[in-house]
């Protein structure tokens, strides 16, 4: 007799086993990766703007290269996945922003540094979104947040290795090194192309029932599949991977207000990745001093996302994204007000935990707002958008310290994106209640 399974159905009840684990741990590897190539560009800023006589706008302006690549690839490699399999689209992305930043190194002048820079965000913000529907697909709801979270910490590892590497190598070495160590990845790249499974649902969309019940049967060994059943995936029906797909359903606040929260987070993230270590050390902190703030805000976003992902898991994301928001507004603009070094560091820590970290429960909540056919599409999207703000942010914060206000004053209009977010993801919240409020009075 033959049977209808409905993947979707059996992942949320089965237990989380090794092949899911290895999934996370994959997905996370290629982050620490990821990480480590967009926070790269903070640990040798100040160097560049020493060795090329670069103003403040100028040097915000060649980082906002790679972040404009970033938007172009979130924007390229999302929709392409839904149609050529997120295993591809993650392999393709990893190689561009790999051999990319390889090329860096080898950048002798301000104009090929920015042409490296925007292939490698081209493959950066290819990959994120991808790593992020993969790993979603595969974990059950009741965990989704957590192993989300889990996964993309190592974004915030990659800028920790960064920032590590940084007060080491950059005094004694120079700033180049930093980039020829992007080749030690790409001898991961059989591994992940061997061991990464493609999405289940496109394989079934696909038609590739063999190649489903392969990758079902390491999910669910408990539960072997005859020969006649058949795996189904119950939100593959009906909806079409277009954009106008994400504003139907109700959808259209939900949307916006995600857009705006990616917009203005990523403006925060990537402002202060790109020029804290520099505005520490014209306040009067040595090199190494200003690099460690850099490993703090990224210790702090891996902290931020686990624990950020448990809560949500627990109290439901957008309260804990609104709650998350608040306190990034207040450490940030703490941060200004002259504080000991002590306090300086753990409000950096708390900044990064609520922006770094809030960046990847955003991730997490736009996975969960979308079905399959539409999850990556609607990821790329959003952060497709927020790739604007993480322009704004670089760009922004060099054209803010050329006016040379105090230094107060920055760090409060820096505060201003994070309170934007909080409200907007407040909307949100209310929104996404009142519709569940609906669908539950809607009769059987």
């Amino acid at each position: 007799m033959m049977r209808n399974i409905d993947v979707n159905e059996a992942i949320d009840n089965t237990p989380f086993g090794p092949f899911q684990w290895t999934v996370v741990a994959l997905c996370g590897l290629l982050l620490v990766v990821d990480g480590y190539d967009v926070f790269v560009a903070g640990t040798v800023l100040p160097t560049l703007i020493a060795e090329w006589g670069l103003s403040k706008p100028q040097a915000g302006a060649l980082q906002a290269w790679a972040l404009f690549g970033m938007m172009f690839g979130a924007l390229i490699f999302g929709p392409l996945a839904d149609k050529i399999g997120r295993k591809k689209g993650i392999a393709i992305s990893f190689m561009l922003f790999t051999l990319s930043t390889l090329l860096t190194g080898f950048a002798n002048s301000p104009e090929q540094f920015k042409i490296f820079r925007f292939f490698a965000g081209l493959g950066c913000g290819g990959l994120m979104p991808n790593a992020v529907a993969l790993m979603n697909e595969y974990a059950p709801k009741r965990l989704r947040g957590t192993m989300v979270a889990l996964m993309f910490s190592g974004y915030s590892v990659g800028g920790m290795v960064a920032a590590g590497l940084g007060i080491g190598m950059i005094p004694q070495y120079g700033w180049k090194p930093m980039f020829f160590i992007a080749a030690v990845p790409l001898l991961i790249l059989p591994v992940i192309l061997w061991k990464l499974p493609e999405s289940l649902g496109f394989l079934i969309r696909q038609g590739k029932q063999e190649q489903a019940k392969r990758i079902y049967g390491k999910i669910n060994p408990s539960a072997p599949l005859g020969h006649d059943d058949k795996l189904v995936f119950s939100e593959t029906k009906g909806a079409s991977a277009s954009i106008a797909e994400l504003f139907r359903h109700q959808r259209t606040l939900r949307t916006l207000m995600l857009w705006v929260a990616f917009f203005c987070c990523l403006l925060l993230v990537y402002l202060l990745s790109s020029w804290l270590p520099k505005v520490l050390q014209e306040a009067g902190y040595a090199e190494k001093a200003s690099l460690l703030s850099l490993f703090s805000l990224n210790f702090g976003g891996m902290v931020g996302a686990i624990a950020g992902g448990r809560l949500g898991d627990r109290f439901g994301l957008p309260k804990v994204v609104v709650g998350f928001f608040i306190a990034a507004a207040l450490s940030i603009a703490l941060i200004g007000f002259n504080l000991p070094a002590g306090l300086l560091f753990l409000m950096v820590f708390v900044a990064g935990a609520t922006t770094i970290g809030t960046q990847i429960l955003l991730y997490a909540s736009v996975a969960q707002l979308y079905n399959l056919s539409v999850r990556s599409t609607g990821l790329g999207w959003a952060s497709g958008v927020g790739r604007i703000g993480a322009i704004v942010g670089p760009t922004l914060g060099g054209v803010l310290l050329a006016q040379d206000l105090p230094l107060q004053h920055n760090f409060l209009i820096f505060a201003i994106p994070a309170a934007v977010s909080a409200l907007a993801m407040l909307v949100f919240a209310v929104s996404n209640a009142r519709r569940a409020s609906d669908v539950q009075l809607v009769p059987a």
